[in-house]
């Protein structure tokens, strides 16, 4: 796991630009703590942080191989789960290693398949190489768009960043923020491709971007397909656990420290004892770890998507699976503290937040890291397995809009939070509507499917399209914040691809949620684990943390902050004063959304085109 930026312009000479490569490249040093490279020529400069995980020797960046027609160099940034099978073939086909790392067999891939090398890979990756043979840059994107991958293209060639900060640290970006991305912002419908920053692209999960001295281009190797799935309930149960166990053989392979993020829920219980099992065939004790808050069982209060508290839950499974476990309690004065929130919103370049539990989730990475270096997630089964409310109350699933943001109004909680003229200006309703009508355009269908089952394909795609990609992409800048590789193998494309094209009258065979992970696992677990309630991430409760941060918009109040532009006093001015005990989530959201605005506009200083 790494951090990787670049430059490319046909029109001077990048050797001449270290310095401003460099300054591209160190924003990066959290993702890649251990070791840093630069490399340049006359068009193509390219740098990289690294985070040693495998072959800690060898896979030093950037890489190159020289050909009979020139040079091709890489930064890479990820693990690809198949490289040794991978390394095998190529090696059938000529080519000779010189390390042990995955980042050659991709490498050596580039040279022998070219831009098709991502349709060879499974895995988590985001990586650019510059192909002297042409004077190319080729960018790729995992399938599911786990590792995050940025561009901007410039009057002469592109700029490319793992985060928008590297981009941004080249004098030939501005920082600019119009409407558009404050609508992407605040409005909880995340457009794929799209970056809050004027100008610049992420590149699409599963896509491939190439510019040469004529431009760019942008296109896909691989999306979703509708396909027939011909298995039966106990064959579709057998194969998704058989995936499960192959999925988690690969993703343990490391030369680090490895545990699991668990919580309890039957998602990351499930990944802790698929793990336990396979550590312990080879003598090892698998490590977890939770996240909890003092005093959390007088002060917890049960939400829709939190109903139950994890810790008694995460002690089951650790008990069951005989981990090594380890509860992260983190005080409301911890998470309370600006310089947490300032690395939270640093590391997510925008304050898409959702306040305490974007700061418990870096310290708690924190902690991680200070025993292991990758961490294995449950992150994603929901939105591939069905797990959230809107997969099956009519009342959220037939709604026209994203089933998540249904009952919830155009503006869900950023409403309470901004200006009135500003939230007539955004219409974050008729925004969300265009990107909602688009985005179903884009479900692959099977010929004469109707009814259920074609509502619930849309449901799951837009699910996995839309919805997963904030959660990953908040999943993988907290963690690589904190100099953490975490791993989610619910993100596999081949489980993706299977449960995708389930008929939904299997996926919830029993009428619960998540029915075929349940029944692929539950011999694994113990019984309230695996018939437990889905409950999200935890929040706190403790009173230092609401006094705290209402004392801090207080300050920015007192202080006029610039960050006020943009809220409305009143509302921030009630949340404020709200009694601690009855204070309502939506005020508590204004509270910690104003804070997080504010950090952002201290951080990033951005020009905001508000007309």
């Amino acid at each position: 796991m790494c951090g990787i930026a670049g430059w490319v312009s046909y029109r001077r000479d990048l050797t001449q630009q270290s310095q401003v490569l460099d300054a591209m490249t160190e924003t990066m040093a959290c993702r890649g703590p251990d070791a840093r490279g630069t490399w340049a020529d006359r068009h193509a400069a390219l740098g990289h942080r690294r985070l040693a995980v495998i072959d800690l020797a060898g896979g030093a960046q950037p890489m190159s191989v020289d050909t009979a027609d020139g040079e091709v160099v890489m930064v890479y940034s990820g693990e690809t789960y198949n490289y040794t099978e991978l390394r095998d073939e190529l090696r059938r086909r000529g080519h000779r290693f010189t390390t042990d790392s995955d980042t050659e067999v991709v490498l050596r891939g580039y040279v022998e398949w070219g831009e098709a090398i991502g349709e060879h890979l499974n895995g988590m990756f985001a990586f650019a190489v510059w192909d002297s043979r042409t004077e190319k840059l080729v960018m790729v994107r995992d399938r599911l768009g786990v590792k995050p991958f940025y561009y901007y293209e410039t009057e002469d060639g592109i700029l490319f960043g793992s985060e928008p900060k590297a981009i941004l640290a080249n004098p030939l970006c501005s920082a600019v923020v119009g409407l558009d991305g404050l609508r992407e912002m605040f409005s909880f419908a995340k457009t794929p491709g799209h970056a809050i920053w004027d100008g610049m692209r992420e590149l699409r999960p599963g896509h491939v971007a190439v510019t040469d001295v004529n431009g760019s281009r942008e296109y896909a190797y691989w999306r979703l397909e509708a396909d027939d799935h011909t298995d039966d309930q106990q064959a579709t149960v057998a194969h998704v656990r058989d995936l499960l166990d192959d999925i988690i053989s690969r993703q343990l392979v490391a030369d680090v420290p490895r545990c699991t993020l668990l919580s309890g829920g039957l998602d990351s219980s499930v990944i802790t004892a698929l793990a336990a099992q396979q550590l312990r065939e080879r003598g090892e004790t698998v490590r977890s770890f939770n996240v909890d808050f003092p005093n959390q069982e007088e002060n917890f209060k049960a939400i829709d998507l939190a109903p139950t508290r994890d810790t008694p839950y995460a002690h089951a499974v650790a008990e069951h699976v005989r981990s090594d476990h380890r509860d992260v309690v983190l005080h409301g004065s911890e998470l309370a503290d600006p310089a947490v929130r300032q690395a939270a919103v640093g590391a997510r370049d925008f304050p898409n937040g959702i306040g305490d539990r974007d700061n418990s989730m870096y310290l708690l990475f924190k902690a991680v890291r200070e025993q292991s270096t990758v961490a294995l997630s449950g992150e994603s089964a929901d939105e591939l397995f069905g797990g959230y409310p809107w997969f099956h109350e009519d009342r959220y699933r037939y709604a026209d809009t994203f089933p998540w943001l249904a009952g919830k109004g155009s503006l869900f909680e950023a409403g309470g939070l901004l200006d009135d003229d500003l939230t007539r200006r955004l219409d974050l309703g008729t925004y969300v509507q265009d990107h909602y009508v688009s985005a179903l355009k884009e479900v692959p269908l099977k010929r004469g499917e109707t009814g259920l089952e074609k509502r619930m394909r849309q449901v799951c795609y837009l699910n996995v399209t839309r919805k997963m990609q904030p959660l990953l992409d908040r999943k993988d800048r907290m963690s690589m914040a904190a100099g953490l590789e975490v791993r989610v193998p619910f993100c596999d494309h081949r489980l993706v691809q299977y449960v995708f094209n389930t008929p939904w009258s299997l996926k919830a065979f029993d009428g619960r949620e998540k029915s075929l992970l349940r029944a692929a696992t539950r011999d694994m677990l113990p019984p309230a684990v695996a018939d437990r309630k889905k409950s999200g991430y935890p929040s706190t409760f403790d009173p230092q943390y609401l006094a705290a941060i209402q004392s801090q918009v207080s300050d920015l109040l007192n202080d006029d902050h610039p960050a006020l532009a943009l809220c409305s006093r009143d509302r921030l001015g009630e949340a404020m004063k709200a009694d601690r005990d009855t204070i309502s989530l939506q005020q508590r959201t204004v509270l910690e959304r104003s804070l997080d605005l504010a950090t952002w506009l201290d951080q990033r200083n951005p020009t905001l085109k508000l007309d």
